[in-house]
C-alpha cells in the first residue's frame, strides 16, 4: 500500500511539473523586437526572460515561472525568451548582463527587473506590477 501510494505521488509530481512547465512553454516565444513592440503597444504585461540551457537557476525559473503564468492573474503576460548564448544584440538593448534575467514591462515601461531570483512569491510580486 505505502509504495504504490509513493509511486502515485511521484507520478502526481511528474505529471503537475510537465503540465506547469508547458503553461510556461504555451506562452514563450523567442525574442522577436517586432512582436515585442507590437505587444507592448498594445499596452499588455510583458515578460523578458534571459535564459541559458546549461543554466540551472534558468531551469529553476522556468519552473516558477510555468507554474506562475498558469494563474489566471498572469494569463494575458507576453513572454519572450532570449537566448543568452546566441542573442548578444538583445542582451545589449536591454543592458543585461547575466543569465536568469528576468525584465518586467508594463507596456513600455520597465516596471521590474531580477537577477537569479528564483523566490516563487517575489517573482509573482514582480509580475504584478504589470498588472
Amino acid at each position: 500500500m505505502r509504495a504504490t501510494r509513493s509511486i502515485w505521488c511521484s507520478t502526481l509530481l511528474l505529471v503537475a511539473g510537465l503540465f506547469l512547465s508547458g503553461a510556461l512553454r504555451a506562452a514563450e516565444r523567442p525574442f522577436d523586437a517586432a512582436e515585442f513592440e507590437a505587444a507592448q503597444r498594445a499596452g499588455k504585461p510583458v515578460l523578458v526572460s534571459v535564459h541559458a540551457d546549461w543554466c540551472p537557476v534558468c531551469r529553476v525559473q522556468e519552473e516558477v515561472l510555468g507554474g506562475l503564468l498558469g494563474r489566471k492573474e498572469f494569463a494575458g503576460f507576453a513572454v519572450f525568451i532570449v537566448d543568452y548564448d546566441l542573442q548578444k544584440a538583445v542582451l545589449k538593448r536591454f543592458g543585461v548582463r547575466s543569465q536568469s534575467t528576468l525584465i518586467v514591462f508594463k507596456g513600455t515601461k520597465e516596471v521590474a527587473r531580477s537577477i537569479a531570483q528564483t523566490n516563487k512569491d517575489a517573482i509573482a510580486a514582480d509580475l504584478a506590477k504589470a498588472l
